[in-house]
Formats: C-alpha cells, structure tokens, sequence
C-alpha cells in the first residue's frame, strides 16, 4: 500500500509535517507538495512552464507549482510505482462550504480522483488567536485513514473532512455532512505599495449563511469532525428539465 501525501501550505507547513508523521507505519509514505504556500489555487495546472521537482528527503519532494501540479506529477509518470490513495493537508484553516471552489487542499485531493485513486483532505479548523495545534487533527487524520484502509468506500468519492481546533478528547465524534454555504466575501481592500501604486487584497471570506443543523458548519461549530462526501459532477441534475425547456424559446 503507498499513500500520497499533498497539501496547498507548502512542504514545510506544519500541518503536513504532522500528517505524515501521524500516517507512518499505515503505509508506504511519498510526500510531493507545492515549494511555496498556494492557497487558493483551487485546480490550477501549470501549462505555459515546465515544472522543477526537488528531493528534500528520502521519500519527500517539493514542486514549483501547484497542488494539483503536485499529485498530476506524482500519478502520473514521476515515480516508477503507482500510488493506492491521495491524502491531503492538514491545512492550516477550515474548507467549509463554497470553500472548496477555491481550497487547493481539497483540489489535490479531486485531483487524485480525477486519475483513478480514493481521497481525502483534511482542514483543521483556525483557532481564535495564538498558534494551530495540529495534535488533535493528525490523530483524528490517522483515524480515518486507518478505517478508509479497512473499509474502503467508492473510489469515485472524495472526503473533505474538517476538524475543530480543539484538544483530542473534547472532539464530541463524527458527523457526516454537506456543504453549507457563506455570505458575500468582504469588499476589497485598497493599498498602497512601497512606491505608493494602488494594489488590492481580496476581502475575507463571508461567515456562514447556509450554516443549520446538517451542514459542515454547524457540525464543526458543534464540537464534531465534519466528513462530507464530494463528487466531481457539478450539473444541477434537477434543473435540466428547466433548463431544456427555456431553450426551447429561442430559435436559430
């Protein structure tokens, strides 16, 4: 059994430091994560430059690109063995909800579906102030992965699994979820260079809307882990008759 491990924070983030330590002894550990923090880099693929691909470490490697770039690489020609499943994070901030548009922890993970291979992402909720403790979340990462091993589920589904930032034994158990939703991001904000030229940063994201009983919110807000299953498939199903018959209104 080999396990990939990704993240979207960078090789030298924490929360991917204690990811692997958490899985050793599971499985057959490669790490081959972004050089730099990438964010919200969602499934961005490098296509107009090549990529660099650094050994840091026996088993670990770094990619001057982005997460999707890193599991695209590792899948799909850079090692001469195949990997059995694609595990990604921790990151250092929860994906709840629309989160998982933009989230390059959750788009390492799709990405090792989109090449055949059971996934999941992992997010430990940030703390109000001080540092992320990720003892928590890397115990709860173990738990999971162990259990996905044991009792594997359908290989087209994807585990986007948030962890409140609390100690072990004050977590109150599991709760399978679905994407809530969250207000309007923050408007812009406006600045000023060194050299006094306008930049702009991109506002905070919005608290929860969609955030009741049922919802990722509300079970992390409860104490739970929060396990939603994703599927790549992002047709509104429900509004195809809808929409079949608007089309029927305009002729060519």
């Amino acid at each position: 059994m080999k396990i990939l491990v990704c993240n979207d924070d960078g090789y030298r983030a924490r929360g991917i430091i204690a990811l692997r330590q958490a899985l050793e002894g599971l499985a057959e550990l490669t790490v081959v994560a972004p050089e730099r923090n990438h964010s919200g880099a969602s499934n961005a693929l490098t296509l107009e430059l090549p990529l660099r691909v650094t050994q840091y470490e026996p088993g670990k490697y770094y990619v001057s690109g982005t997460p999707t770039d890193c599991v695209h690489l590792a899948i799909s020609g850079l090692f001469d063995y195949q990997h059995d499943m694609v595990v990604s994070g921790i990151n250092n901030g929860e994906n709840l909800g629309d989160d998982v548009l933009y989230s390059g922890t959750v788009a390492a993970a799709i990405e090792g579906r989109f090449l055949g291979l059971p996934t999941v992402a992992f997010s430990l909720r940030r703390p109000n102030e001080g540092r992320a403790d990720f003892t928590a979340a890397a115990r709860v990462a173990r738990l999971i992965v162990t259990h996905l091993l044991a009792h594997p589920l359908d290989r087209h589904m994807i585990l986007n699994v948030n962890i409140p930032h609390l100690p072990f034994e004050e977590l109150r158990g599991f709760r399978t979820t679905r994407l809530g939703h969250r207000h309007r991001a923050d408007q812009v904000t406006r600045a000023r260079d060194p050299r006094g030229r306008e930049v702009f940063w991109v506002g905070r994201a919005g608290e929860g809307e969609d955030d009741g009983p049922g919802t990722d919110f509300f079970a992390l807000a409860e104490g739970y882990v929060s396990v939603t299953p994703l599927q790549v498939d992002l047709t509104r199903h429900s509004a195809i008759d809808t929409v079949d018959r608007w089309l029927g209104g305009i002729t060519v």
